[in-house]
């Protein structure tokens, strides 16, 4: 028994449930067959590149008669959001938009999303269902650690969490010698942060001689990055709280489209009253049965300021019957990303996999970093990971040799493992990068 379920006793149970949350399957996609064709019509009659793409694939809004029809329509890409950008893709006008986010744009444009004041109160609705779903209640307080500004998890969860009625500590990211003194001094019941970035708070609290344990912290709220079981294990033993997913994105809302319910975490439930998810072949997007795994793709069914169509998220995960909240579609962890995805001599590899076997791998910390070079004609994958404090330098040697051979037999690919120092590599306190591409064309 993991000291989480010794502390805590039984994951706290759901009290109170939305409507939406207690439909049958046919009053469920009875809603969303009218809010679909709602969707379709709102976005053909007020935004120029859906009418364009729209009457260039032969299709109308009229040609919605049921869900599945969906996969008639064209996707949606992040091109498209920057082909338009800044405000093309909006559907009211500019004096009805309430606030925009934006990405960072470090690979190009941004891509920007609006928000209506009814798009903003059902963000909130769906944040405090989603905090609900985790195991928050109201009156607790919540210590949010996600960025505030143009990124959409800070202020997205920040609503949710008044929206809840509990208490927002909105301390944002980065300062981490701050984020353990606020933690032990106001006492906060639930972390909103990046699972990453949760470690290296984990990492502070030990520097400092506190044990992580002994926080008022009872639950953690993760999300804005891949992350796997070993991690969420990694994580309930060191702070001995309970960990669950949140999901998001901001061309689609931003977080609290999708939550894992503490009761189960057994992947994430699709808050499908809002969201249309279906999932396809990630080099065609053709559709795929539930079950199968392939792209996820997304269409609002809610969202006035920028409705989306089948947006193409590039998350990789399979669809699946609902548990916690039965009517609502359960989304497996996200596996990675298709633009995240190395091809190293033939063989697909995402770093959720390395994450699995440098968490399973004794005398290793749960910090690192993959770094892609060439060596003469082929691409090169080296492993660069912290060694824990404790580990001696024959444990070090043993480890890395077990992670080479570990990625070898479960992978299939040959890739080198380099030990660091402990608290060497960079620190994440945000989204992190996992990846750096050193290879030369």
């Amino acid at each position: 028994m993991t000291t989480t379920a010794r502390r805590l006793g039984d994951a706290p149970a759901p009290d109170t449930l939305d409507p939406a949350e207690r439909m049958s399957v046919d009053e469920l996609r009875a809603l969303q067959l009218g809010r679909l064709q709602w969707t379709l019509r709102h976005a053909y009659e007020n935004v120029a590149h859906y009418r364009h793409a729209f009457d260039a694939h032969g299709v109308h809004p009229d040609d919605c008669r049921e869900l599945g029809d969906i996969a008639k329509f064209p996707t949606t890409s992040k091109a498209d959001l920057r082909d338009n950008y800044p405000f093309g893709m909006f559907a009211v006008p500019q004096a009805d938009v309430r606030r925009v986010h934006a990405s960072s744009g470090t690979t190009g444009k941004p891509t920007v999303v609006g928000y209506t004041e009814g798009d903003i109160d059902r963000w909130s609705d769906l944040i405090a269902r989603s905090l609900r779903a985790a195991g928050a209640r109201p009156g607790q307080k919540v210590h949010n650690a996600y960025g505030y500004g143009l990124f959409t998890g800070g202020l997205g969860a920040h609503y949710g969490i008044e929206k809840l009625g509990a208490t927002a500590i909105p301390i944002s990211g980065g300062m981490t010698p701050r984020q353990v003194q606020l933690i032990t001094d106001f006492e906060p019941d639930v972390i909103m942060v990046t699972p990453s970035y949760l470690l290296t708070i984990i990492d502070e609290f030990e520097r400092q001689g506190i044990d992580p344990r002994s926080s008022s912290l009872k639950v953690g709220v993760f999300g804005a990055e891949p992350w796997t079981e070993q991690m969420r294990l990694e994580i309930e033993e060191r702070m001995d709280i309970h960990a669950v997913d949140i999901y998001g994105l901001s061309e689609v809302m931003g977080p609290g489209v999708s939550q894992e319910c503490v009761e189960t975490k057994d992947g994430l439930h699709v808050w499908e009253d809002h969201f249309l998810p279906e999932v396809v072949d990630p080099l065609d997007a053709t559709p795929l049965a539930d079950g199968e795994e392939g792209e996820l793709l997304f269409t609002s069914l809610t969202k006035e300021a920028l409705p989306i169509i089948r947006y193409r998220t590039r998350d990789l995960t399979r669809l699946l019957p609902g548990t916690a909240r039965p009517a609502m579609r359960r989304m497996q962890k996200i596996t990675g990303r298709s633009d995240d995805m190395i091809i190293l001599r033939g063989v697909n590899l995402f770093p959720t996999q390395i994450e699995e076997i440098v968490l399973r791998t004794p005398g290793f910390a749960p910090h690192f970093q993959l770094e892609l070079t060439t060596q003469g004609r082929l691409d090169a994958l080296s492993v660069r990971v912290e060694a824990r404090h404790d580990t001696t330098p024959e444990r070090r040697a043993a480890a890395a040799a077990e992670l080479v051979k570990a990625v070898k037999d479960g992978i299939g690919v040959s890739v080198t493992c380099e030990v660091v120092e402990p608290d060497s590599l960079e620190r994440s306190v945000g989204k992190l990068q996992r990846i750096r591409d050193r290879r030369t064309t």
